[in-house]
């Protein structure tokens, strides 16, 4: 089995060989903040497919966050380009979870809580740190808390 980082390697050039312009210059982008991400620290390592996951999802993130500003300051153009980024990154991450699942892990994690004898908002860290492993880069993590407030309240 082939690992991500090399996939986006084949990737990469493939388009180039494509001369697909847009696919190359993102994968080159998401290339360059995985390798950032390798040397950093003291010891130069390789990165797992999980931790390439997460420089995945970080990208898409800033993505999705800057073609909002770029909207919110009357720039189409440059929001487009954004969207067209995160669309191409967003073929690497694993399918995003549905409301209906997400609720589903938050009522199984805060049962599991619950039932340990923790209750109401106090008991926000505990469902998050059962939570967040299963959700991690399938979700947005400010959605998740949110969610997770809410089902506390009740």
């Amino acid at each position: 089995m082939t690992s991500l980082k090399a996939s986006l390697q084949d990737d990469l050039t493939a388009a180039i060989r494509a001369k697909d312009t847009s696919v190359t210059a993102t994968l080159r982008m998401v290339l360059s903040a995985i390798t950032n991400e390798e040397v950093a620290g003291k010891v130069a390592r390789e990165l797992s497919d999980q931790e390439v996951m997460q420089v995945l999802t970080r990208e898409a993130k800033k993505r999705k966050e800057a073609a909002t500003a770029f909207d919110d300051a009357s720039r189409p153009e440059l929001a487009a380009k954004e969207r067209e980024e995160l669309e191409i990154i967003s073929r690497y991450l694993p399918e995003a979870l549905s409301d209906e699942e997400i609720a589903q892990i938050i009522a199984a994690a805060v049962a599991e809580v619950t039932a340990g004898g923790q209750s109401g908002p106090s008991a926000m860290g505990a469902v998050m740190k059962l939570v967040t492993p299963q959700v991690a880069g399938r979700s947005d993590g400010g959605q998740v808390a949110a969610a997770v407030k809410a089902a506390l309240a009740n």
